[in-house]
C-alpha cells in the first residue's frame, strides 16, 4: 500500500520608461493580434483561396490555419503565465526554456519571418494602391511606402498604437459595406472549384499569414495590468474573431460569386462593397500598420538576440529613452528592400509562412516538453496539455512538409546548423532554462550533455537515497520516497552489510531480492547495497561514492534512531550529511494508518522563507500533486503571539501563495506561551494531519559530536506522540524558495 493516494514592443519600451502597467486585455492583447489578422490577405486573397479551392477547400484551409494558430495561442499563454515574458516576445520564451541555441535558431526564423513580414504588408499595399490607380509604377509605391514606414518608425514610434483603435473601427465598417454589397445572381454561381493551376498546398501557404500575428500582443506582457489573464483571453479571442470573419466570408464569396471572378479578380472584395472608399481606407490601414508594426517588432527581435550574443553585438545598441534599435531598423529595411524588389505578394506568402510555421512549432515544441517534464517551478496560471501542444507541433511540421517538402527539410537543416554553430560558441548565459530536466528523463541517451549544465532551483528535482536497512520492516520510507518523486525525479534504496570482508555474492544476492521485492510493490528504484566494517563508515561511502557524473543523491531520506546508546553515530551521520551538502529527510514513524482509508493531510510548519521551509514546501507540493496524494490537503501551519499578529501572518502567507500558484492552506495558530509549552501546542496542532514537516537545525561548524547528539535527543523528546513526520535539514547550495518566484 502506497504512503498516500489521492507593434508594440516600442510602447512597451514607452511604458517600462514612464513604470506604468497600463494595458488591459483589448487594448494590450486583442487590438493588436485581431489588426494583425485582418490585413491584406482578407481583403486581397481571400476570394482568390475560395476560387482556386472550392467551398470545402476554403472550410479546411481556414480551419486548419486557425487550429494551428490556436493550439500555439494555448502554448503561448502557457508559457507566457509561467514566465515574465521580456524583449523578444516569443525569441524570448523559447531561449529561455530551452536554451540560448535552440533560442537563436528560433529566434533568427523568428526575425526572417518579421523582416520578411515587412515586405508581405508593403506587398500588399501596394497592390491596394495599384487596384485604385492602375498608373502609378509598382516599384515606386512599394519602395516609398516602406522608406515611409520605416521613417515613422525612427521618429514616432507609438504612431501604429495610437492609430490601431481608429483603424480597427475603418476594418469592422469595410466589413459591413462588405456584407451589405451587391453580389452576382444565385444561377450565376458554380459551387465546385474551377480547374486550378494552383496546387491545394499552395494555396493553404498564401493564406496561412492571415492567422499569423498572435505574437504581437505576446510583447506587451510586461506592460499589461494583469499578463496571466490578458495574454490567453486577449490571444485566443483574437484567434476566434479571426476564424469566424474569416470562415464567414469565405462562404459567401464561394456562395455568391462566381469561381472564375474570384480567382480572376483579387479586388473582388472592393467591388462587391457597398461603399469602396472605407475598403481601400481599410486596405491601406490595415496593410501600412501592420507593416509599421513588422517593422518596429522585427529590428526589436534582432536587438534581444544581439544582447544575448547570438548575433553581432552592434546590433542590440539602442538609442533614446524607448532603447530604439536604429542599427537592427536599418538592416531589417535593407531584407524588406530586397523582398519587395524580388516578389509580389503571392511569392512572399509562402516564405512567410515557413517563417512562421517554424516559429509556432517551436512554441509548442516548449509548451510540450515543459508540461512533459512537469517541473516544480513549471506552474503557469493557464495550463495547456503536454499532449496538445505536441500536437500542434506536429501539425506545423506536417503543413510545412505538405507545402513544400524540399523547403521543410531546407529549413530543419538551416535551424540544425544555426544550433550546432552557436552551441559551438559555448555562450554562457545569465538564466536558468530545462535542459537540466530534459537530460534527466533521457540520461541513458545525454548523460555527457546533463553534466555540463549546472543545477538551478527551476529545474530541481528530488534524487533521493534512501537509507532502508531491511527494507521489509521500514517499507514506508520508500513508500515515502517515491510519492516524492512519483516518476519525475530518482529513487535509489541503498543497504549497508556490516562486518569485516563481505561475500561480494552475498552482496548481488541481496540487490536481487530487494529489487524484486520492490518490483513487486510497483516501487521504481535503483537498489543499492554496500559492505562497510559499521553503519556509519558505509554511510559515509555511499554518499561520498554512490553516483555517476552529475546524477548523485541530492536527498538522503532515512529513520529515525531510538537509541540513545546510538544518539552519537546518528549525530556523525546528520553532521556528514549537511558538510557534503546533501539534504536530510528523518522520517519518524509515528502512529501509522493505513492512509488510503484517511483524508490525506500534509501539514508544513512555516517558518519563513527560509532554506528549510523552502525545501519542505517544496516536497509538500510534490507529494500533493503526486498519483499516491492526489487531491490531497496541504496546510501551511505558524505560530503567533496574538490574533493582530494572526489576521497580518494570514494575509502574508496568503498573498506567498497565491503569487506561487499552489493550492494550500493557511493556518495561523495563537500559542499561549504562559501557560503552555510551544511543543505541546505543535503536537495538539498536528494531530488531524497524516504527515507533518518540521525543520531541523543544522549543525554549528564547530559543533562536536556531543553537543549535536544532545540537541537530537531534545528533538525526539519534544516530537514524541506526533503522527507520521518528515523532519528537513536543507543542505543543497540552492535557495528552494526561488523554486515559488
Amino acid at each position: 500500500m502506497r504512503y498516500c493516494e489521492s507593434m508594440e514592443q516600442s510602447a512597451a519600451a514607452e511604458s517600462k520608461s514612464n513604470g506604468r502597467n497600463t494595458f488591459g486585455t483589448f487594448q494590450g492583447v486583442f487590438l493588436p493580434s485581431i489588426l494583425t489578422v485582418f490585413g491584406v490577405i482578407m481583403y486581397l486573397r481571400m476570394g482568390w483561396v475560395a476560387g482556386h479551392v472550392g467551398l470545402v477547400g476554403t472550410i479546411f484551409i481556414i480551419t486548419a490555419s486557425s487550429v494551428i494558430t490556436f493550439i500555439t495561442a494555448l502554448s503561448m499563454a502557457s508559457i507566457a503565465t509561467n514566465m515574465k515574458v521580456g524583449i523578444g516576445g516569443a525569441y524570448y520564451m523559447v531561449s529561455r526554456s530551452l536554451g540560448v541555441e535552440v533560442g537563436a535558431a528560433i529566434g533568427l526564423s523568428l526575425y526572417g519571418a518579421k523582416a520578411i513580414g515587412i515586405a508581405f504588408y508593403i506587398a500588399g499595399f501596394t497592390e491596394g494602391v495599384i487596384g485604385v490607380f492602375p498608373h502609378a509604377p509598382p516599384v515606386l509605391v512599394a519602395v516609398g511606402s516602406l522608406v515611409f514606414v520605416t521613417l515613422l518608425a525612427f521618429i514616432s514610434a507609438g504612431v501604429a498604437l495610437k492609430a490601431a483603435f481608429a483603424i480597427l473601427l475603418i476594418i469592422i465598417g469595410s466589413l459591413i459595406s462588405f456584407f451589405a454589397g451587391s453580389y452576382v445572381p444565385a444561377g450565376e454561381v458554380a459551387h465546385a472549384a474551377s480547374v486550378s493551376s494552383v496546387p491545394f498546398w499552395a494555396v493553404f501557404a498564401v493564406f496561412f499569414p492571415a492567422v499569423t500575428g498572435i505574437e504581437a500582443g505576446l510583447s506587451m506582457s510586461g506592460d499589461l495590468k494583469d499578463p496571466a489573464r490578458s495574454i490567453p483571453r486577449g490571444t485566443i479571442a483574437a484567434v476566434l474573431v479571426g476564424f469566424i470573419v474569416y470562415l464567414v466570408i469565405g462562404i459567401w464569396l464561394v456562395e455568391r460569386v462566381p469561381n472564375r471572378v474570384l480567382i480572376d479578380n483579387t479586388l473582388i472584395f472592393l467591388d462587391v462593397a457597398r461603399l469602396r472608399w472605407i475598403v481601400i481606407a481599410g486596405i491601406w490601414g490595415a496593410s501600412l500598420s501592420s507593416a509599421l508594426g513588422s517593422i518596429l517588432g522585427a529590428p526589436r527581435n534582432l536587438q534581444a538576440l544581439a544582447r544575448d550574443k547570438t548575433v553581432p553585438a552592434f546590433f542590440g545598441k539602442g538609442h533614446g529613452e524607448q532603447d530604439t534599435p536604429r542599427i537592427a531598423t536599418a538592416f531589417s529595411f535593407l531584407i524588406a528592400l530586397v523582398a519587395v524588389l524580388w516578389g509580389n505578394l503571392d511569392t512572399i506568402a509562402p516564405v512567410l509562412t515557413m517563417f512562421f510555421l517554424t516559429t509556432y512549432g517551436s512554441i509548442n515544441l516548449v509548451a510540450g516538453l515543459e508540461g512533459l517534464i512537469g517541473n516544480p517551478s513549471w506552474r503557469p496560471s493557464f495550463r495547456t496539455p503536454w499532449i496538445v501542444s505536441f500536437i500542434g507541433a506536429g501539425l506545423c511540421l506536417v503543413a510545412m512538409f505538405m507545402i513544400n517538402p524540399g523547403a521543410t527539410f531546407i529549413a530543419i537543416f538551416v535551424v540544425g546548423m544555426l544550433y550546432y554553430v552557436t552551441a559551438r560558441r559555448r555562450l554562457g548565459t545569465r538564466w536558468d532554462d530545462i535542459r537540466r530536466s530534459i537530460h534527466l528523463s533521457m540520461a541513458r541517451f545525454s548523460i555527457y550533455r546533463l553534466a555540463r549544465h549546472r543545477q538551478d532551483a527551476r529545474t530541481w528535482r528530488p534524487n533521493i537515497l534512501v537509507l532502508a536497512g531491511a527494507p521489509t520492516k521500514r517499507f514506508y520510507l520508500m513508500e515515502l520516497a517515491d510519492a516524492i518523486t512519483h516518476g519525475k525525479g530518482f529513487l535509489t534504496v541503498a543497504s549497508i552489510l556490516q562486518g569485516e570482508q563481505i561475500d561480494p555474492e552475498k552482496i548481488a544476492s541481496m540487490e536481487e531480492t530487494i529489487q524484486h521485492w520492490l518490483e513487486e510493490r510497483d516501487v521504481p528504484a535503483l537498489v543499492e547495497v554496500t559492505g562497510a566494517v559499521d553503519f556509519v563508515s558505509g554511510v559515509k561511502g555511499l554518499i561520498t561514492s554512490y553516483g555517476i557524473g552529475p546524477l548523485v543523491p541530492n536527498t538522503i531520506l532515512l529513520g529515525e534512531s531510538e537509541d540513545a546508546e546510538k544518539f552519537d553515530d546518528f549525530a556523525r551521520i546528520v553532521q556528514f550529511i549537511y558538510r557534503a551538502r546533501r539534504n536530510l529527510v528523518l522520517v519518524r514513524e509515528g502512529q501509522i494508518e493505513a492512509p488510503r482509508q484517511r483524508r490525506h493531510h500534509i501539514a508544513c510548519w512555516w517558518g519563513g522563507k527560509r532554506q528549510n521551509a523552502g525545501l519542505m514546501l517544496t516536497l509538500g507540493y510534490l507529494l500533493q500533486t503526486s498519483p499516491e496524494c492526489r487531491g490531497s490537503r496541504l496546510t501551511i501551519r505558524t505560530i503567533v503571539r496574538d490574533e493582530q499578529e494572526r489576521e497580518s501572518t494570514r494575509e502574508e502567507i496568503a498573498g506567498f501563495l497565491k503569487e506561487a500558484r499552489l493550492i494550500a492552506e493557511p493556518d495561523i495558530i495563537i500559542h499561549p506561551y504562559e501557560t503552555s509549552p510551544l511543543p505541546t501546542t505543535i503536537r495538539e496542532a498536528s494531530k488531524d494531519a497524516d504527515l507533518v514537516f518540521i525543520g531541523m537545525r543544522p549543525p554549528g561548524e564547530d559543533e562536536t559530536v556531543e553537543s549535536y547528539a544532545d540537541y537530537y535527543a531534545q528533538l525526539m523528546a519534544r516530537t514524541a506522540g506526533f503522527p507520521p513526520m518528515a523532519i528537513v535539514l536543507a543542505a543543497e547550495d540552492l535557495k528552494f524558495q526561488d523554486i515559488f518566484v
